[in-house]
């Protein structure tokens, strides 16, 4: 009997990003025949373009400037900064695509690692900028399944204390967005696709495989 179709339910705190673009990237990124070399590519231009979305509320100010031919006014980004915290492993081959954007953001870590046989995640590195209170904190990890690691991630930052979290995915499972949200209602998500649901192993399906080792090159 196939499986009823989970749809996750709408939130202001969602954001899938239905741009040509990202679904064409997208559906490449899941083909099981795309090379490692190519999966890397792709998870960088996919998140370049997910970071552009994430970061469009972004405040700025006019500033006074001096073309080559007059002076003028422009908008310039304001108020705080940003830190880019990747979830290891596979959240470091997002990287590089939001610092093409942000290239003045701090750079945080987080290592988590899911039990496979209680799907709870396991802590086992931190080192996060010093001020990162004050900043505008950007999450990456290309899949939320269960939400256990991305949850805990949160808590971490938090701890820390930020208060603006943003988690930039690629996919994401309807079960993980609820218990990410359920735990941390304030923090705003942006993926590519919600995809159908997680099967009995906690993977999401379609999904697109172990996001890590097709990043790497590992299994």
């Amino acid at each position: 009997m196939a499986q009823a179709e989970k749809v996750a339910a709408p939130t202001p705190r969602l954001t899938e990003v239905t741009h040509p673009l990202v679904r064409h990237k997208l559906g490449l990124l899941r083909d099981v025949t795309t090379t490692t070399q190519m999966f890397r590519q792709l998870v960088n231009e996919l998140t370049l373009l997910l970071t552009y979305e994430a970061t469009k509320d972004l405040a700025d100010e006019e500033v006074e400037i001096e073309t080559p031919l007059e002076h003028t006014s422009a908008r310039r980004i304001s108020g705080k900064k940003v830190a880019v915290c990747p979830i290891l492993r596979a959240g470091v081959g997002m990287l590089d695509g939001v610092l093409s954007l942000v290239p003045g953001a701090r750079v945080g870590f987080i290592g988590l690692y899911r039990n496979e046989e209680t799907l709870q995640p396991v802590e086992y590195y931190v080192k996060l900028p010093g001020d990162i209170a004050d900043r505008d904190v950007l999450l990456l990890d290309p899949m939320l399944a269960t939400g256990n690691s991305t949850a805990a991630a949160v808590e971490t930052v938090k701890r820390a204390g930020a208060t603006s979290i943003r988690l930039i995915a690629l996919i994401a499972a309807p079960e993980g967005i609820e218990r990410l949200h359920r735990d941390h209602p304030d923090v705003s998500v942006v993926v590519a696709s919600v995809d159908r649901q997680l099967n009995e192993k906690g993977y999401i399906v379609p999904g697109l495989g172990d996001a890590g080792d097709r990043l790497y090159g590992t299994k």
